[in-house]
């Protein structure tokens, strides 16, 4: 029994690597430019290590990470992160991306096609024009103000009074393609018969909503949710085009803050350090989503 098994294992270990070989030159692609430069990168955050001015960089353990928590600027940079997060992302993309599958469902296929088109066309453009656009439309003597002293409304200088709410909103119009393709993908899937069901049984719009509608898309939600989290807390392109951080530092989210540090104060120790503490925020973000994600409806 025991010549017989023995063989048998050795041809089981065989086939499992020759199964696995085709797998290899991903595997090594993966470590040579993910995990290699993010375990650099985690190496650097504790060092002194500078662009400038500075011969060799020396190991210095937490010291840039007790520094971050000792900035109020640092603290600052989270504070805005996550108010843009929740409301550009938690709030504005996920509520409008779900308000505009729902109707489309309901529109006419014309209608359908030149919303779904003119929604789509802001995900698409480059970061950065989309920055200059809507830059263009909250300046002080751009669109918005323009509509607003038309209707004789009171006009302001909004990239200058609602910094973090004006590259916010440029976040939301930019992102909510995705959320509302997601969302419309969920609610094809519904099954007509429940909804139809509901509805002889006297149910309302809102309560449809409510007991039918959201629960059986709750994990399309906490998908989405978790993707547009992500995403939004690595923006950078958008709010440096449109205010750079400023007025002051009254914009300035995390990765501009790790940009300004690392890239214009040379400290690049520091600046990674931030990163990690970004990675980390965003991985808590993750971990939140996938417990829901977890438990069945």
């Amino acid at each position: 029994m025991g010549k017989t098994s023995a063989p048998v294992r050795r041809g089981g270990r065989l086939r499992s690597l020759t199964r696995a070989l085709p797998l290899a030159p991903a595997v090594v692609l993966l470590l040579l430019f993910l995990a290699g430069p993010i375990a650099y990168c985690a190496y650097i955050a504790f060092t002194d290590l500078q662009l400038t001015g500075q011969a060799q960089s020396s190991f210095v353990g937490l010291e840039n990470f007790r520094a971050a928590f000792r900035d109020d600027a640092f603290r600052n940079a989270v504070w805005l992160t996550l108010v843009f997060t929740v409301v550009s992302s938690l709030l504005g993309q996920n509520t409008l991306g779900l308000a505009l599958a729902s109707l489309m469902q309901r529109a006419s296929k014309p209608v359908r096609t030149v919303v779904g088109g003119i929604v789509i066309t802001a995900w698409v453009l480059p970061e950065v024009v989309a920055g200059f656009l809507l830059y263009a439309f909250f300046r002080r003597e751009g669109t918005l103000n323009a509509i607003l002293d038309w209707l004789h409304l009171p006009t302001q200088n909004w990239m200058f009074t609602l910094p973090i709410l004006a590259v916010s909103f440029a976040n939301v119009w930019r992102g909510t393609a995705f959320s509302m393709l997601v969302y419309s993908a969920a609610l094809n899937e519904i099954p007509k018969e429940i909804t139809e069901a509901a509805e002889v049984d006297g149910a309302g719009g809102w309560r449809r909503l409510w007991h039918i509608t959201l629960p059986m898309i709750r994990r399309s939600i906490g998908t989405n949710l978790m993707l547009n989290t992500l995403q939004t807390l690595s923006v950078f392109g958008l709010i440096w085009v449109m205010t750079r951080g400023g007025p002051g530092n009254r914009s300035q989210t995390l990765p501009l803050f790790m940009y300004e540090q690392a890239f214009q104060k040379s400290m690049i120790g520091y600046g990674t350090a931030v990163a990690l503490l970004l990675l980390v925020v965003g991985s808590l973000f993750s971990l939140v989503y996938m417990r829901l994600l977890r438990t069945e409806v």
